[in-house]
């Protein structure tokens, strides 16, 4: 993701010295704009957290994704980050998008502030009484706190700049984060596709027994003896007597 991002950000940036109209065109094509969603842009639903052009705005959030993202991919894994991110930048611009459309909410929305919010989120869920050294303050402060303050700084220029859009995307992030980890971690995409692989895998073992379970039937029947007294009702091979195996040592019959 911080690829994807900085790709799009050193394309928009050398656009912008170059030729402005063009680097215009994409971050009106890629932001975040209810009208322009609603009229069939729904792609910006997603585009709008991978585009922005304030620099300093793109190293805080990328900062964010690399050291808090780190921490929550190795516990949750690499395919559920990716959906946790994903998830967060298109429901929080959906929901924002529909507050929008009532009247109140003003202006576009750019950059994975909502991702960055919605990692911050689960690693709080994950990591409830944990310390973070903030970049500025070499003091360790409890996750808890940096949540509720990054909340309430955010709601503060939301409430001051008279409802923006980016604004009101950030705090729903936060909402993005939770919704995820209560619902949606242990049913997700990821967790269902990894149970049909799995299931497609012991499905292809299960033939391939059955296979060779013929063959071993028409090799008996060959040599005119009963499969049935080396297999149960169920297809597995039936244990050997006692007085074949007393002469091989401890242990018993493994199928």
């Amino acid at each position: 993701m911080i690829l994807i991002s900085t790709a799009i950000y050193i394309t928009i940036v050398v656009l912008w010295g170059v030729h402005q109209s063009w680097a215009a065109a994409i971050l009106a094509l890629g932001g975040l704009s209810p009208e322009a969603v609603r009229h069939g842009w729904v792609w910006q639903l997603v585009t709008y957290g991978f585009v922005q052009l304030d620099p300093w705005n793109f190293l805080m959030t990328m900062l964010g994704v690399f050291f808090l993202g780190s921490a929550v991919e190795s516990r949750i894994g690499s395919r559920a980050f990716v959906e946790l991110y994903l998830f967060s930048i298109f429901g929080a611009g959906l929901l924002g998008c529909f507050l929008a459309w009532t009247g109140y909410i003003g202006g576009p929305a750019f950059g994975a502030g909502a991702a960055v919010n919605a990692i911050l989120m689960v690693f709080f869920l994950l990591n409830r009484d944990a310390p973070i050294m903030l970049l500025f303050v070499p003091i360790p402060i409890p996750v808890k706190y940096i949540v509720i303050f990054t909340a309430a700084v955010e709601a503060a220029y939301f409430l001051i700049y008279h409802f923006p859009l980016l604004f009101l995307v950030l705090l729903l992030g936060l909402v993005m984060g939770f919704v995820w980890y209560r619902f949606l971690w242990r049913h997700s995409v990821a967790g269902v596709f990894q149970l049909q692989i799995a299931g497609i895998r012991n499905g292809y073992y299960r033939w391939k027994r059955e296979r060779a379970k013929k063959k071993f039937q028409v090799y008996m029947r060959k040599h005119d003896q009963d499969p049935k007294q080396y297999f149960d009702e169920y297809g597995n091979f039936r244990p050997p007597d006692e007085q074949d195996k007393k002469d091989r040592g401890p242990g018993g019959w493994v199928n």
